[in-house]
């Protein structure tokens, strides 16, 4: 019968009460939040920067770097080992990861490989396992020739360790910018991730992740004219760099560094006493102090360079001793300027260039407006569901709505504990999840309807139809599990964010749905001791339907087939149009500071930077604009240059509410894992359902889902809306979402297997949907309105994302029942596969709208 024990019902309720307090303060504001007595819970969901605003910014490690920088550290070794052994040798040189030197004397060749062999032994490489690699390997040729080479383990290592250290450069000089909550993470082998919420300057950040800040004092070679220089051939000691001015000027500085950024321990912008200009004071440590004090006693009346990446900040006269280890910089800076100068000394230089391969920064104002529009849409889908609740089940649909409630609640505080960040697509797998999670009840609730009709008494149909739905609700619902996995793993970040929402919507759904729902209805019960169901239950107008579905399965076969041909050649002829995230490139949000925006005149002023194809459209109201840069053709830092003279031009009448940089690197391993992840999706889940069921049944979800996702793709060839990230998540939970309907029918369908052995194929299949059809309908319809109010209400941003899921949850509907079911017929179904649960019930033969649960 129904019983809860009191440790189960303790169980359920105190699980509900401990996420009531941890969602508690997501519905608060900070300031009323401050208010409350500290032992009250004050963690929230960290916004996503679409919703807050916020850069995110991927920066790649140049290994050219690192390869060069070994190359020049190995040639001055080789160098150094050779003198000390006092070697003659000529032709000493490298290239690549080669370099090579001839000794001139036959007999010193041994020597010489005696005296290179410390550059050949392995290192450690440190860590928990321990461990060597071997850096450089030497051969011997003719002619007394040894070449040394740089091994690619050893660039590998190097590079690592560079990455680690960039790690600690970076975080220190976001640190000093003063920002709330940075994220700052590894990515892969060489990339770094840089999110920083409400940073309202993305040019400031970038500019300080650009550099390497290598700073290093220098004195002017003072031997020859710098036009002599670089006319013709300066010292080999020396070399021309140029300084920051505009127009820039040429210095003939030595190669050979005085004093090094290594040795500064402090560094802050300050102003000069005497001329009120900005400068940077600097700090150097005693040995540092005592190298600078010596260059500057022995060069007394010579001008000696501060160089910063090989450019010259300034190139100051030194006019006495400098004996008291510190200094300061001045070159014509701003207040910024010198502020984050400072702040790239304080923090150090990286080991090697770190460049910016895609950057997505949204405005302060954009992420306020997602914020209301997404939770517009979010209460006015919840609303919607609910009334549909009560206007079919009445009583059954309280409790499903306030396992509903529980439900959001639940996922709230899973993902305030987990430290999950909501993005707007999260708030869109909120969205889905609300008409999603009522699927679990509905399955419950017609179970419960079928035994009541087969002549069980109230109290065991409703045992036995929670019994029953579970197996059939932990199927449905692990299939979209699958593609929400994997959406996690090959996602990025509003993606992996959309991934998290649903996974664990999905979660907390099967909870509800047998916790909540089944102790909800047993007090019912208990309470108003029903002998029937109640009056208020309305879907008892879908068992008189007895529908042929196979009769017209040719035709809808057919059907299928020709829109999957269409969608086929589109694909191949039209091709998608691909977003910024698959073929790289700029796409920027503009707001008119006053008034519309003049679209014109902004293709007309952007047309004149030589940016190749632009394109501008209207983009929600008059004021806001979308434009499109294509992919530059000079790699990543030309995509950077290319949004700083869209600023410089535009921004004087433009608000930038949103920027999205991809650089050719990151767009093809977009591509790629996009491809991987929905062929591993669909992988896995064929897996589990043929170990689940039959392999006639896994042919035929695969069939079925196909034919989805070549459809979907056939809408976005057609509408001609852009195909990016987003996109990807919705095929996979359109995957998730057919499949979920599809195994419904089949669970149904291997049930009457078991049961009428003698009954044709296609009767046994009409039968199946005919029993399910309430659920289908009902289920398509939840989740069609919260879905239509996401479309309606949430904005531009999501809007293609909405309109794809809007199109895949009625095909995938319709691929449940006209593609999944037909298949079992071509491909021979057999019932003799199945077990014979009920032996009473062989060889009954029940119309389609009668046949047993």
């Amino acid at each position: 019968m129904l019983y809860i024990s009191r440790w189960k019902t303790i169980l359920i309720w105190l699980t509900v009460a401990v996420s009531v307090v941890i969602a508690m303060p997501n519905f608060f504001s900070n300031e009323q939040l401050a208010s409350f007595p500290s032992w009250v819970p004050s963690k929230k969901v960290t916004l996503g920067l679409d919703l807050q605003g916020g850069s995110h910014i991927m920066l790649k490690i140049e290994k050219a770097d690192i390869i060069k920088e070994r190359l020049e550290t190995t040639v001055g070794d080789i160098r150094n080992s050779l003198r000390e052994a006092g070697i003659r040798y000529t032709g000493l040189s490298g290239v690549g990861q080669q370099i090579q030197v001839r000794i001139t004397d036959a007999d010193k060749i041994e020597a010489a490989k005696e005296a290179l062999t410390p550059l050949t032994q392995a290192v450690s490489v440190g860590g928990l396992t321990g461990g060597t690699v071997q850096e450089v390997t030497m051969t011997e040729g003719e002619g007394g020739l040894l070449r040394l080479n740089l091994t690619d383990a050893g660039i590998d290592y190097r590079t690592a360790s560079a990455l680690t250290q960039s790690i600690e450069v970076v975080r220190r000089r976001v640190d000093e910018l003063g920002t709330t909550e940075p994220l700052i993470q590894r990515q892969g082998e060489d990339r770094i991730i840089v999110q920083v919420p409400g940073l309202t300057d993305p040019q400031r950040l970038k500019s300080l992740l650009n550099q390497t800040a290598k700073l290093t004092f220098h004195m002017v070679d003072t031997s020859m004219p710098v036009e002599e220089a670089i006319n013709g051939r300066p010292p080999a000691s020396s070399e021309v760099l140029y300084s920051m001015d505009d127009p820039a000027v040429p210095y003939l500085v030595e190669k050979r560094s005085l004093v090094s950024g290594e040795n500064l321990v402090d560094a802050q912008a300050t102003f000069n006493q005497q001329t009120n200009e900005p400068v940077v004071s600097f700090r150097f440590d005693s040995k540092g102090a005592q190298r600078f004090a010596q260059a500057t006693q022995q060069n007394v009346g010579r001008p000696f360079a501060i160089v910063l990446d090989d450019q010259v900040i300034s190139a100051p006269v030194i006019r006495e001793p400098i004996v008291g280890g510190s200094g300061q910089i001045s070159g014509g800076f701003s207040v910024e300027g010198a502020n984050d100068l400072a702040v790239l000394l304080r923090a150090g230089a990286l080991p090697a260039t770190l460049t910016v391969v895609e950057e997505r920064t949204v405005g302060p104002g954009l992420g306020a407006d997602s914020i209301s529009a997404g939770l517009n849409a979010s209460v006015i889908g919840a609303i919607a569901v609910v009334l549909f609740m009560l206007a079919f089940y009445g009583t059954f649909g309280v409790m499903a709505n306030i396992a509903l409630a529980a439900n959001i609640t639940m996922i709230f505080a899973a993902l305030t504990t987990l430290g999950s960040t909501l993005t707007l697509p999260g708030i869109a797998g909120i969205v889905l999840t609300m008409g999603m999670a009522v699927d679990s009840n509905v399955l419950v609730y017609e179970r419960i309807r079928e035994e009541v009709k087969n002549g069980r008494s109230l109290a065991q149909a409703i045992d036995v139809g929670f019994k029953k739905a579970f197996a059939t609700i932990v199927d449905a619902n692990l299939t979209t599990l699958i593609a929400a996995v994997v959406l996690f793993f090959l996602g990025s970040g509003p993606v992996r964010g959309f991934a998290v929402t649903l996974a664990v919507g999905i979660v907390t759904t099967v909870f509800t749905a047998f916790t909540m729902t089944q102790w909800l209805m047993a007090m019912w019960f208990r309470w108003r001791r029903p002998k029937h169901l109640p009056k208020s239950i309305r879907t008892g107008m879908f068992d008189t339907q007895n529908i042929r579905f196979m009769a017209i399965r040719k035709f809808t076969f057919a059907t299928a087939g020709a829109l999957i041909a269409a969608s086929l050649i589109g694909f191949v002829v039209v091709g998608l149009n691909l977003g910024i995230d698959f073929k790289g490139g700029s796409l920027i949000e503009l707001k008119a500071r006053q008034g519309a925006a003049d679209i014109g005149d902004i293709r007309e002023r952007l047309s004149e930077l030589n940016l190749g194809e632009i394109q501008a459209q209207g983009f929600g109201d008059p004021s806001s604009v979308l434009v499109r840069l294509q992919s530059q053709e000079g790699g990543e830092n030309a995509e950077q240059s290319a949004i700083s003279l869209v600023r410089q031009e535009l921004q004087d009448q433009y608000e930038f509410r949103r920027v999205e940089v991809v650089g050719p690197a990151v767009s093809s391993d977009l591509t790629a894992n996009a491809t991987i992840g929905v062929g591993v999706s669909l992988l896995l889940i064929l897996i589990y359902i043929w170990f689940r069921f039959e392999w006639q049944f896994a042919a035929g979800a695969i069939i079925a889902t196909l034919h989805d996702v070549i459809l979907t793709l056939g809408l976005f060839v057609v509408t001609g809306i852009e195909f990016n990230l987003t996109s990807i998540a919705a095929i996979l939970t359109i995957i998730g979402y057919s499949l979920n309907d599809t195994v419904v029918v089949y669970d149904r369908m291997r049930e009457n297997l078991r049961r009428y052995k003698k009954m044709p194929l296609d009767v046994l299949i009409d039968a199946s949907i005919n029993q399910t059809l309430s659920r289908t309908v009902l289920t398509a319809a939840t989740t069609l309105i919260a879905l239509l109010a996401l479309y309606i209400f949430g904005g531009e941003v999501i809007a293609s994302f909405t309109l794809a899921m809007l199109f895949g949850v009625l095909i995938g509907t319709f691929s449940s029942i006209y593609m999944a079911a037909p298949v079992l017929i071509a491909f021979k179904l057999r019932p003799e596969s199945f077990q014979q649960e009920d032996k009473g019930a062989e060889g009954e033969i029940l119309p389609a709208g009668k046949a047993g649960a």
